[in-house]
């Protein structure tokens, strides 16, 4: 299948589509309620309140384009009676506590979210008369990280030494044990899990992420704290991920029996890239004259893994899905849209027109 005949795919599988999409209100989750309704999706948006004011909903101004409910997933009752009423076609779980540091501070709420409310969110959705498929995003942390130099495949251990990242293991094991068991028979929904980067785009204010905080000293005019300078990750952008994750559900929709299972969508080897590096394209791209930075570690900061990589072989071969954004590229949209919504632009038209322009590099199998 070509690249061009993969998009008139999509929008076929998902037009008219009944999606149930939690976690709308964050930023990676209003890119895909955003793109759903780009393929002709009916979206019903479940989630928390947004936490900033600047976010990607409230900038695109999503609650116009869906049907917008507000629920709290570690509350199960209230949850199942929010969607009560819904019998979607397609379930995608994307709301979480999605921050290392936060689940330092508060862990019993990251497993409380990230655990606890995924099994609420399965328990609602099997409920569900036309329901095709399920898929719950996790995240790359998910595995028992070796600090290895080679990236993660699908069937390695999931683990975490940290309680973000074994509450996504933890995740990661209650969705293979709903497959095999409660789900496993070939008349039931098929239940997919996703694994992507580090994701950054346009719309994200989130504490104590790289470029959030870039983003935020260069309107403050003051110098940005860079932790970790050394640290490797495999950084993204966030449109990357979405569309292996559309791709992932539009087989699932299709009745592909055999895309039941957890998927991994990471970066090209040259976006796998240290702190520093990073932090120094975004500046190229923001301006330099404009950010200073610092860099260091505090002595109390919390433990984070100092290597992590993402093996995305099963996704480009089976799939189809391939990264289309160089580093410099992925950097340059979200400084872009960053400035455009500083200077008041339209930011739903604007990204709209990033969707657009991604949709024609995949159209033309372009990378970079």
């Amino acid at each position: 299948m070509n690249a061009a005949s993969t998009l008139h795919d999509l929008r076929r599988s998902f037009e008219g589509r009944r999606v149930l999409l939690t976690g709308h209100t964050g930023f990676k989750g209003g890119w895909m309620a955003l793109w759903l309704r780009r393929l002709g999706a009916q979206v019903v948006g479940v989630s928390l309140p947004p936490e900033s004011e600047r976010g990607f909903f409230n900038a695109t101004r999503l609650e116009q384009l869906i049907d917008h409910r507000i629920a709290d997933i570690r509350q199960s009752a209230a949850f199942a009676d929010a969607v009560r009423d819904v019998d979607a076609d397609l379930v995608v779980h994307m709301a979480a506590q999605a921050l290392v540091r936060k689940s330092y501070e508060d862990p019993l709420d990251t497993y409380l979210t990230n655990v606890i409310g995924t099994a609420a969110v399965l328990e609602a959705a099997r409920r569900m008369n036309s329901l095709k498929g399920a898929l719950v995003v996790t995240s790359d942390k998910c595995y028992e990280n070796r600090e290895w130099v080679w990236g993660y495949r699908e069937n390695d251990r999931m683990g975490g030494a940290d309680p973000y990242s074994s509450s996504k293991g933890c995740a990661e094991l209650l969705v293979s044990a709903n497959r095999r068991s409660i789900l496993y028979a070939s008349h039931c929904p098929q239940l997919a899990s996703a694994r992507a980067g580090n994701v950054f785009g346009g719309g994200d204010w989130s504490k104590d992420r790289l470029i959030p905080d870039i983003v935020k000293s260069a309107i403050a005019g003051t110098p940005v704290v860079i932790r970790n300078p050394g640290s490797i990750r495999p950084w993204q952008h966030v449109l990357e991920p979405v569309h292996g994750y559309l791709l992932l559900c539009a087989r699932l929709l299709n009745g592909d029996r055999g895309f039941a299972d957890g998927w991994n969508f990471g970066p090209d080897a040259e976006s796998v890239a240290d702190v520093e590096t990073v932090a120094d394209c975004f500046r190229r791209a923001w301006g330099p004259e404009t950010l200073k930075f610092e860099f260091g570690r505090s002595k109390d900061a919390p433990h984070e893994a100092g290597v992590l990589r993402l093996d995305s072989t099963k996704a480009r071969t089976q799939l189809g899905w391939k990264p289309r954004l160089s580093l410099e590229e992925a950097v340059k949209l979200t400084a872009d849209w960053h400035k455009a919504a500083i200077g008041g632009a339209g930011m739903r038209q604007a990204s709209e027109l990033q969707i657009a322009a991604y949709e024609l590099k995949v159209s033309a199998g372009r990378v970079g």
